[in-house]
């Protein structure tokens, strides 16, 4: 078994049990805090099921029906090449991986653990967590938020070169969140008024590296 198969499942397995799972939002009306400082898009040809091991099937003639692929069309491209570099990529495990990392990197963010943070991002996304994190701790903010459901989350663009891989996956996900100041009363939002996102997270992974895992590299909005 590649590296590349084992995708996030290993920082699952370091994780899993220690970190509870939940997640995190952009603003609400009520101008909630940010989730991380966002960047900046991606296009498409017919799907292939790439989540079942097998990267050789061609995609069926009038196959336009993607609801139950784990992938957008615009995506396939770069999935087969990652698939020729490593055959037991397995697209359906990657994202159940990236669901966790989804729930247990935002969890990090709203509890401040910058250790877990430090484990599963890179120095710039990290970084930009610790710099928001340490501004609402001066403010002597604490935020109590709630993940509801992840209604959605799909791989939407795979990038490669030389050095490594890029996978970006759009996550929809419905969230309660409240800030509260020094004395613990609400200042903003509300738990039971849930926010929508819709927001790009990319993942990225050095080309042929021992270390199996993936860390996010960046947020954007979708």
């Amino acid at each position: 078994m590649t590296a590349f198969s084992i995708v996030l499942l290993a920082m699952i397995a370091a994780f899993l049990g220690m970190r509870l799972y939940s997640v995190l939002g952009k603003r609400t009306g009520h101008e909630q805090e940010p989730v991380l400082p966002r960047r900046d898009e991606r296009a498409a040809p017919s799907p292939l099921r790439l989540d079942d091991g097998d990267a050789g099937s061609a995609p069926a003639a009038n196959s336009a029906d993607t609801a139950g692929l784990v992938y957008e069309p615009a995506a396939e491209a770069g999935l087969r090449q990652l698939l020729a570099a490593d055959r037991h990529f397995d697209a359906g495990r990657f994202m159940e991986g990236a669901e966790a990392a989804y729930r247990m990197i935002l969890e990090a963010y709203w509890s401040d653990d910058r250790e877990a943070l430090r484990d599963l991002c890179d120095d710039d996304s990290y970084e930009a967590f610790v710099e928001a994190i340490d501004a609402r701790e001066e403010r002597g903010e604490t935020l109590d938020n709630r993940l509801v459901g992840i209604d959605s989350a799909k791989i939407t663009a795979v990038e490669m070169d030389r050095k490594e891989a890029r996978i970006t996956v759009r996550y929809q996900a419905d969230i309660s969140a409240i800030t509260r100041d020094a004395d613990g009363k609400l200042i903003a939002g509300s738990m039971s008024d849930a926010s929508r996102t819709d927001d790009l997270w990319t993942f990225r992974r050095a080309l042929g590296s021992s270390d199996p895992n993936w860390l996010l590299d960046e947020i954007e909005a979708a």
